[in-house]
C-alpha cells in the first residue's frame, strides 16, 4: 500500500512537470477573448455560458493553481495551515477544484501598518479558496476590462501608476487645461462595498460569489460574520472593486458636458482625481454626483482626504506631486514620500550597524533601484541627487561609528572610492583571487525617461490591440532589465 502511494505521488509530480503551459494559456486566452467579445456585444447569456466553460476547463484550473501556489503569498497559509509547495500537492489541488463540493472557509485576519500609523486589516484565504477565486477571476477579468473606465489604471493588466501620472500630465499641462483638481478618496472602499449591489451587478457565478462574500473571518481565535465589503487579501477582490466603480468616469463627463465645463477623470483603485476648469462645477455638481454614485454601492467619500485644489498649489497623487510653476507643469516625487523613504533607509543603516559592508549594500541596492524606477519618469533628477547625498551622510556616520579609534582618512580609504571627484560607498570581495569593488547603486545617475502612456482603450482581450500590447511589453522588458553592478578590480 505504501509503494502504491509513493508511485501515485511521483506520477502526480511528473504530470505537473510535463504540463504544456503555453498551450493551456492559449486555450484560456481564446475563451477570454470570446467572453470579452460577447460583453462588447451585450450578449450576457453567451457571456455566462462561456464563463461556465472556462471555469470547468482543465487548462484554467491548472493556471489558477499555478498562480496561487507560485506567487509571493504562496507560503502564507490560511486558517487550515495548508500550502501547496510541491508539484504533487499542486496536481492534487487541480483535481480538487470542483464547484459541487466546494464550500468557502473563513479568512484568517491579519493586520499590516499603514503610512499614517493605523493598521490595515487583511483577510488571508485558504489555498483552495484562493485557487477558486483565481479560476473565476480568469472568467471575470475579460468582463471587467471591457466595461472598466478608460482612464482607470489600478489593478489592471498592462497598466501602472506611470500611466495614471502621464494622463494627469495630458489633462493639466497646457495653458488652456483645467486649473482645479478634486482629489478623491473613498472611505474604507474594500470593507464597505454593498453585498446586495455586488450580487445583482457582477457577472460571475453567484453561488461562488456569495460564499466568498459571506465566508466570515477568524481574528484572535474568534469567528466574525461579514455583512459588507470584499476582503483585502482575496485575489478576486480588486477586480470586484474595479467593477463597482466602473461607469464613474462616463457619468462625470456626461454631466460636465451639459454644464459647459471641461472635466477629466483619472483613477487608480480607490484613489482618483477629477480635473475641471470651474471650481463651482466641482463643488456643486461633480462632488455630489460622485457621492450619489458611491452611495448606490454602499460607499462614501472620505471627507478628510477629499479636497479641491488649484493646480498652482499642487496636489499629491500616488506618491507624485503635479504642480504648475509659473504656468509650467512639473510632476515631482511628493515630499512626504521622499522623506519617508529616507527615514526608512536611515533606520535600515542604523539597525545593521555591525553587518559586513557587502551585506548592507545588498540590502540597500534593491530599495534604491525600486524607488528610482518608480520615479524615473517624472522630474526627479534633483530629488535623486538629494536622496543620494543624504544616504551618503548616513553611511559616513555608519562607517565612522564602526571604527571609533581610527582616523577619518582611514575610514575614507576603507569604505569610499573617489571616482571623478565623486565619493562612492563600496565593499570588496575576492573573485578569482582578485580584490574587486562591490558598489552601492548610484541613484543620482539614474536617467530620467519619458513614459509613453498606454492607449486608454487597450485591453489584452481585444484582438485589435494584441500586436500593440506585445510591442509595449517587449520594449518595457528591454528598458526595465537591470544588471547588478559587476565588481571592478582594485
Amino acid at each position: 500500500m505504501m509503494i502504491s502511494k509513493e508511485i501515485s505521488a511521483s506520477s502526480d509530480g511528473a504530470q505537473w512537470q510535463s504540463i504544456n503551459w503555453k498551450s493551456a494559456e492559449a486555450h484560456v486566452l481564446k475563451l477570454q477573448k470570446r467572453i470579452a467579445k460577447a460583453t462588447r456585444e451585450k450578449k450576457y447569456g453567451k457571456v455566462k455560458s462561456l464563463q461556465w466553460l472556462l471555469t470547468h476547463s482543465r487548462s484554467a484550473k491548472l493556471i489558477a493553481v499555478k498562480r496561487v501556489s507560485q506567487n509571493r503569498g504562496s507560503k502564507t497559509p490560511g486558517i487550515d495551515g495548508v500550502i501547496w509547495n510541491t508539484d504533487t500537492r499542486r496536481m492534487k489541488a487541480v483535481n480538487q477544484l470542483s464547484r459541487k463540493t466546494y464550500k468557502a472557509k473563513p479568512l484568517k485576519r491579519i493586520y499590516i501598518p499603514k503610512k499614517n500609523g493605523k493598521l490595515r486589516p487583511l483577510g488571508i484565504p485558504c489555498m483552495i479558496d484562493r485557487a477558486q477565486q483565481a479560476l473565476h477571476l480568469l472568467a471575470l477579468e475579460p468582463v471587467s476590462e471591457t466595461i472598466a473606465d478608460l482612464n482607470s489604471y489600478g489593478f489592471r493588466p498592462n497598466r501602472s501608476t506611470a500611466d495614471a501620472i502621464s494622463q494627469c500630465f495630458i489633462c493639466l499641462a497646457q495653458k488652456k487645461s483645467a486649473k482645479w483638481v478634486l482629489e478623491g478618496d473613498i472611505k474604507a472602499c474594500f470593507d464597505k462595498i454593498g453585498h446586495q449591489w455586488l450580487m445583482e451587478n457582477i457577472t460571475v457565478d453567484k453561488r461562488m460569489l456569495e460564499q466568498w462574500l459571506k465566508s466570515g473571518f477568524v481574528d484572535k481565535g474568534l469567528f466574525y460574520d461579514t455583512d459588507e465589503g470584499t476582503p483585502q487579501g482575496g485575489i478576486i477582490s480588486p477586480t470586484l472593486m474595479l467593477m463597482t466603480l466602473a461607469g464613474l468616469e462616463q457619468r462625470i463627463k456626461s454631466t460636465t458636458l451639459r454644464k459647459g465645463a471641461r472635466a477629466n477623470f483619472i483613477g487608480y483603485a480607490d484613489d482618483f482625481v477629477v480635473t475641471c476648469s470651474s471650481k463651482e462645477v466641482l463643488v456643486n455638481d461633480i462632488k455630489p454626483l460622485i457621492a450619489d454614485f458611491l452611495a448606490e454601492r454602499g460607499l462614501t467619500l472620505s471627507e478628510e482626504k477629499t479636497k479641491i485644489t488649484h493646480i498652482d498649489d499642487g496636489f499629491d497623487f500616488l506618491g507624485f506631486n503635479p504642480r504648475k510653476y509659473k504656468g509650467k507643469l512639473l510632476i515631482k516625487p511628493s515630499k512626504s514620500n521622499t522623506l519617508l523613504f529616507l527615514r526608512n533607509l536611515r533606520e535600515l543603516v542604523k539597525k545593521h550597524a555591525t553587518i559586513p559592508v557587502n551585506d548592507l549594500i545588498r540590502m540597500i541596492n534593491p530599495k534604491l533601484r525600486g524607488w528610482a524606477n518608480y520615479y524615473r519618469h517624472c522630474v526627479a533628477k534633483q530629488v535623486f541627487g538629494y536622496v543620494g547625498h543624504k544616504l551618503f551622510q548616513a553611511l559616513w556616520h555608519w562607517a565612522v561609528r564602526r571604527h571609533p579609534t581610527k582616523s577619518k582618512d582611514w575610514v575614507v580609504h576603507k569604505y569610499f572610492l573617489n571616482r571623478k571627484g565623486q565619493w562612492q560607498f563600496h565593499g570588496w570581495q575576492k573573485i578569482m583571487n582578485m580584490d574587486c569593488h562591490f558598489n552601492l547603486f548610484q541613484i543620482a545617475k539614474v536617467p530620467i525617461e519619458r513614459h509613453v502612456k498606454i492607449r486608454s482603450a487597450a485591453t489584452p482581450y481585444d484582438p485589435d490591440y494584441q500586436e500593440y500590447l506585445a510591442k509595449r511589453k517587449s520594449k518595457r522588458q528591454a528598458r526595465n532589465s537591470w544588471v547588478e553592478p559587476v565588481p571592478t578590480a582594485l
